[in-house]
This record gives structure tokens, sequence and C-alpha cells, in this order.
């Protein structure tokens, strides 16, 4: 119920906050050789035509005066210096308003009209922007554009802010914006950073992914060897350990992709590859999905832990009543972090990391980094570290109460110190990577004010006005800071699973694995032997073979006399099997010579003359 104008309180936040105007534009001078005599003395720029001063409207006007000299138009000249170097009108009184006037539809349709053959004499081709369809009737076509400083003489600099340089233009349909230019896209390259320190912090990034990932897949698989032992309030550990599970897979991915799924092919001929904006790529939209995801759970999940363990030493709740709160914690847990993964992709505050490879948000959107990532983790480590105190506080009354028990006085004792461990190690990563996201959002702009001027004559672009203050470029080690913060979140879990018991539950889970493939090859000997007996037998003997057959399954355990029945008996039985077999020829022969020497001597009895009886006869 409470969503809905959560969802609207931000919006309207990312609505004001994206209603920051550049620097504002008054008319100067006319300063082209070629213009100087139309009706007109001052000009507005940039022009329509994407130029950003006057020198570089002379240089590409250059190429079109052939048109002027042959004289193949009345219109051309003034139409001309119209699309290069506009009209600029200031109104008299409140100096507030400009009027450009650019040319118009019909003045261009003559002048392309009567050019064309000198145009295809001289190779000119017409510029896309002078499309004569783009261009408004001769009636209307001034433009209104609200100033704030007066016409003066053009000696003083003007700040034109940021326009994207023709390298950095995105292909036609593609949304995005950089610097508040749109259709515009950073470099791939990082703008603050050389190669090898892009290369070293790739590296960097793969090595701790690796750890992150070793130790948090422990924490897993000891939860799944006994998961009744990590019950509420240990519980959220788990899910702590899955979500940054799942962070460092997805930056060890990015790690061996490289900047293929972050980055883009050039929008233009002669332009940079640069980094994917928005959700325009299905690669690059997944990777953030579930990085933007599985990180703010994670620091969720840390704020539910606290709250398990307050409710279990403030309010002493047991371990049953916290349980039965699990849906509440889940539907917190993810569904938060979901809501606001849905509203970062209609918004589409999705940005590429040339740098790690994946896909994240507010590496150039200072709105994304403000309300997506400060506040949320802002108010997480507030939250959390209220909620530890209180419980930790809470702990200690208990403590002592309880003083005349020595023995569970020191298991609290214990407890204790693991929560406070593992909240310090998870904690100090934590509030590193808050102060890491603060100090970028207090010097971006610094920081991309030096990045225009360092490169405005190398893009032709207008250099921006010098900063005041403030670092100019960021270090190495704010970048090295920020990705290590971001993976090892997750790695104090292992502390909260390093006890005698862990060590003891994989050593049985180990000899028990090695146990079961011992049997298993001794049960599969046996039936490759016993298959061998029943093969070589003989005919007239199998019914006798069957019968010791049962015999020797009875003997060894079983109930039937099939091949598969052999399995669980032990390899030596067969040497028994092989011993009674003969064991039975003998006892057969000596029990017939025993048989014949009985009917021998009962013939021999017949014969001999009978005896007197014996006293015990008589009395019987």
């Amino acid at each position: 119920m409470a969503q809905p104008p959560l969802l609207l309180c931000v919006c309207v936040l990312l609505l004001l906050d994206s209603c920051v105007s550049h620097t504002l534009f008054t008319c100067e001078p006319v300063q082209v050789q070629w213009c100087l005599d139309m009706p007109y003395n001052n000009t507005f720029f940039p022009n329509m035509l994407e130029h950003y001063d006057q020198d570089i409207a002379a240089v590409r006007m250059k190429e079109f005066m052939p048109l002027v000299s042959v004289r193949c138009s009345p219109d051309a000249h003034l139409f001309l210096c119209q699309s290069f170097v506009p009209e600029c009108r200031t109104h008299t009184l409140t100096h507030s308003h400009t009027h450009v006037l650019r040319p118009c539809r019909e003045r261009c349709e003559r002048v392309q009209s009567d050019c064309r053959a000198v145009m295809h004499t001289f190779g000119i081709s017409w510029p896309s922007e002078l499309q004569c369809e783009r261009l408004e009737s001769c009636g209307g076509s001034a433009v209104d554009v609200t100033t704030a400083g007066r016409s003066g003489s053009g000696s003083s600099p003007r700040d034109l802010g940021f326009w994207c340089p023709l390298q950095l233009k995105l292909r036609p349909g593609q949304s995005g914006s950089f610097l508040g230019a749109p259709e515009c896209a950073p470099p791939c390259e990082n703008m603050f950073l050389t190669a090898a320190e892009q290369h070293l912090t790739r590296l960097f990034i793969g090595v701790c992914s690796v750890v992150c990932l070793c130790a948090t897949l422990f924490t897993f698989l000891t939860f799944l060897m006994d998961a009744q032992r990590f019950r509420y309030p240990e519980r959220p550990i788990v899910f702590i350990s899955v979500c940054y599970c799942a962070v460092s897979l997805l930056y060890l991915l990015g790690f061996m992709l490289g900047p293929s799924v972050a980055c883009g092919a050039p929008g233009r001929p002669g332009g940079v590859w640069t980094v994917v904006l928005g959700a325009r790529s299905r690669g690059c939209s997944l990777l953030f999905t579930l990085l933007y995801f599985c990180s703010t759970a994670g620091v969720l999940w840390w704020v539910i832990l606290t709250i398990t363990w307050f409710l279990a030493a403030g309010p002493k709740w047991s371990c049953e009543a916290i349980q039965k709160q699990a849906l509440w914690f889940h539907a917190a847990g993810w569904g938060v972090p979901a809501v606001l993964t849905l509203l970062l992709l209609a918004l589409g505050k999705v940005e590429g990391d040339g740098i790690s490879g994946v896909c994240f948000t507010g590496l150039y959107d200072l709105t994304a980094l403000r309300w997506f990532l400060v506040a949320p983790l802002a108010l997480a480590v507030l939250l959390g570290l209220a909620l530890l105190l209180a419980g930790i506080v809470a702990l200690n009354r208990v403590r002592q109460v309880i003083q005349h028990d020595q023995l569970n006085q020191q298991k609290l004792k214990r407890f204790m110190i693991r929560i406070g461990v593992f909240s310090g190690l998870y904690l100090l990563p934590l509030l590193l990577l808050l102060g890491c996201y603060l100090y970028e959002m207090t010097q971006r702009r610094v920081w991309e004010s030096s990045w225009v001027n360092r490169h405005c004559q190398e893009f032709s672009i207008p250099c921006a006005r010098a900063s005041n203050g403030g670092v100019q470029q960021p270090g190495l080690s704010l970048f090295l800071l920020k990705y290590l913060m971001t993976l090892a979140v997750g790695i104090p879990a292992v502390f909260w699973v390093s006890s005698r018991k862990t060590c003891s539950r994989w050593a049985s889970f180990c000899r028990r694995a090695h146990k079961k493939d011992a049997v298993s090859e001794s049960r599969r000997v046996l039936q490759e032997s016993c298959e061998f007996f029943l093969k070589h037998n003989s005919r007239p003997q199998q019914s006798r073979s069957s019968l010791r057959l049962k015999v020797l399954s009875k003997s060894m355990g079983t109930s039937t006399g099939t091949p598969a029945s052999c399995a669980p008996a032990p390899t030596a039985s067969l040497d028994h099997t092989a011993a009674s077999s003969d064991t039975d020829r003998r006892s057969r022969a000596d029990a017939s010579s025993r048989i014949s020497s009985r009917s021998t001597s009962k013939g021999d009895a017949l014969k001999a003359p009978p005896t007197a009886p014996t006293a015990n006869e008589m009395s019987g």
C-alpha cells in the first residue's frame, strides 16, 4: 500500500534533480568574414549544424563559398550565412529574450534547386542538418531563447556547457545522455585512468572476485551440509552469502568477457567505442539487473539480520517465533531490490563499465548515484547500526542477570563477541564504499570539467570554464578501493561459519564420500565375479548351483540368488564358495564310503551267531 506514494516521491525527486540548466547564452557580434555585409550584426552559437563557435563555422562554410562566387542563386549568400552564422536579436528593454532567425524552407528549396548543377560540378554535398524538410516555413523561423545576461561585445569568454563531439554521437534512434548532452555516450576507455591503470584495475577486480566467490561459496555449501544448524536469527547470513556469490560471479564474468558487453561500436564514421547507455542492449541489461538486484539484496539482508538479532536479544523472541516472520523477511529482502531494479530499467539508468566489463548505475549519472546508490546504502547503514547497538545493549543486560550461571554467561559472551566481530567486518567495507560514493558525488563535476578541458581541442568542442577548486582528477586508489569494498562485503560470512564444528562436518563429509566410493567399487567387482561363476557353471548341476548360491547368499546376508544380490557380500566369499564345493565332494565321497562300510558290517552281523543279552537288556 505504501509503494505507489514512495515511487511517486522518487520520480518527483528525479525530475527536480534533472532540471539542472546549462549556462545561458547571449548574442555576440558577427566575426565571419563572408557574413560581415549581412543586414544583421549579431549572431548566436551553437548554430543548427552544431558548430560551437564562429571559427569552426567559418572553416565548415568555406567549402560552400563556390555557390556564392558563381552566383548560382540570388538567395545562396543569405541562406548560407543564416545557416552557419544565424541572426540574433535581443529585446531592447528587458534584454531577457533573444530571437534567433534560422533559414526557412522555401529559401532552402530555391537554393538547392538553382545550385544543384554547380554542387555536382564542385563535388559539394548538401549537409544532412540542412535538409529542407526539417526547416520551418519562412513565416515562423525565429526561435526564442531566454538569456540572463546582456548582449555584450563578446570580449568576455562564455561557458557554452558541454556539447557532444561527433566522435561520441550515438546512432540515430538510440537514446542516451552524457554530461547533459542528448544522443551522446561516454567513451569506453575510462575518462580518468590511463591504459596501464585500467589494465591493472581489471586484473585487481578479477582476483578479488575469485576470492569473494570462494568465501561465499564455502559458506553456502556449509549451509547445504547442515541446514538445521543455521536457524533464525542466523539464517540471513546464508542469504547474504548467496547474494554476494552472485555478485562475484558477475564480476568474474565481466572480467572474462572484457568490454564486449559494456561497450558498443561507434555510431558514426570516425567515432570511438562508447559505453552502453539505457536498456538498448539485452546483455548489458541482464548484467545490470542481476548485479544491482543481488548487491542491494545483500545489504537489505544484513539489515534483516540485525532485526532478527534485536528480536532475539531485546524482546527475547524464540527461534520459532522469528521463523514465523520469515515470509515478511523474504518479501522485504527480495521485493524492495526488485522494485528499485525495475524502476531503474524503466528510467533507462543503465550504464556500462568499461573497466570491469559489467553494467551498473551511477557511473556517469549523478542522479542515479544519489538516489539509487547513496541513499539506500546510507539508510541501510543507519538502520542496521542502530538495531545492532540496541541488540548488543540488550545482550549485555541479560549477561548481568545471569552472572551466577558461569556456563551460560561464557556462551553468551562468546556469542556477543562473534556478533561484534562479524558486524565490524561487514560494516567496515560498507562504510568505506559509502565514503567512496559520497566523495565521488561531490567531486564529479570538477573531474568532468577537467576532462573536457583536456580533450576539447581533440574533439573540437568548446572548452569548459576553469574550476575554482577541488581535485582535478581522481586517483587510481579510489577505483581500487571502490571495487575492493564492493566485493569484500560478502567475505565476512566466512567468519561466522569458521568453527570447530564446521571443520568436523567437512571432515565427516569427505570421509563418507570416500567410503561410498570404496563400497561401490567392491560391489562392482563382486557382481562381475558372480556373473563369471554363473556363466561357467555346468547345466546338469544348475539346480545344485542355484541351491548352493542360495545358501551362499544367505550366508552373505541376502535373500535372493540373482547376480545383483551378490553386491553387498565381500570379495573373499568367492574362495569360500570354491572351497565349499570341494568340501561337498569330499563329504559325499566319505558318506558313500561310510554307507558301504555300514552295509558290509550289517551283512557280517547277520552271519554272526546271536550273543547273550546283557543285564540292562534283561531289566528292560
